[in-house]
């Protein structure tokens, strides 16, 4: 663990943040963005250090972050990120398809000419992170990519249920997003043309099949034993 930690950018904890939630959002991260695989034994000694605290906000940090389904204690063996299984993958995407077609539809109702051309920038840093094979730029590019369509949409709610499930649909799309990248990023395109024509129907339905396009991608390669490299 200590080398996959050393290879992660240094993520030291500052204050004056409260101490146990910063602990939490760090190790998150890095679980998230794949420094922490999922099955890794998780060492409370080595993640203190990583982190620059003491052992105790750590300790309380492994606790929650097992209630949030981030990490699994087991008795006498210690803490492990979890590794997701093909019927959890399944449901929290399925969720995600319901909210993002839903998110397409009204970002296409309400889109201005402005928005469409940030659409299109950023559309055009996920083609230019596709051909430098940076993965974790990618990942960043279709984050905002789809979290832009949402603050289009404009609707609370559905920015606060999506954002629910976002942290999670990224660790999911981390190992697949360039793999996949060439075919995702024309549905985007194909979804950027809807938003600016004002098509919701067209949108919403180019964002279904874009989203069960990447469970189906995600779920064929956690089968396969490949979704977590």
């Amino acid at each position: 663990m200590r080398e996959a930690l050393t290879a992660a950018a240094t993520r030291r904890v500052t204050r004056p943040a409260p101490l146990r939630q910063a602990v939490y959002d760090a190790l998150t991260e890095l679980i998230v963005s794949g420094s922490l695989k999922p099955g890794q034994h998780l060492v409370e000694a080595e993640l203190a250090e990583h982190l620059g605290v003491s052992r105790q906000p750590v300790r309380e940090a492994l606790q929650r972050l097992q209630t949030d389904g981030w990490v699994d204690l087991r008795p006498a063996q210690g803490a492990f990120v979890h590794s997701p299984t093909e019927e959890e993958a399944a449901q929290l995407l399925g969720v995600r398809t319901v909210l993002e077609t839903y998110s397409a539809q009204l970002a296409a109702r309400q889109a201005k000419p402005e928005d469409v051309e940030r659409l299109w920038e950023l559309h055009q840093e996920g083609v230019d992170a596709l051909a430098a094979s940076d993965t974790e730029r990618l990942v960043e590019a279709n984050t905002a990519l789809h979290a832009f369509i949402t603050s289009i949409a404009a609707n609370a709610v559905l920015t606060g249920l999506i954002a629910g499930v976002g942290q999670k649909v990224r660790w999911y799309h981390t190992p697949i997003a360039r793999p996949r990248g060439k075919e995702a990023w024309n549905e985007h395109a194909q979804l950027i043309r809807a938003i600016a024509k004002g098509d919701a129907d067209r949108a919403g339905e180019v964002m279904r099949k874009h989203t069960e396009r990447t469970t189906g991608f995600y779920r064929r390669q956690l089968a396969a034993g490949t979704g977590r490299d």
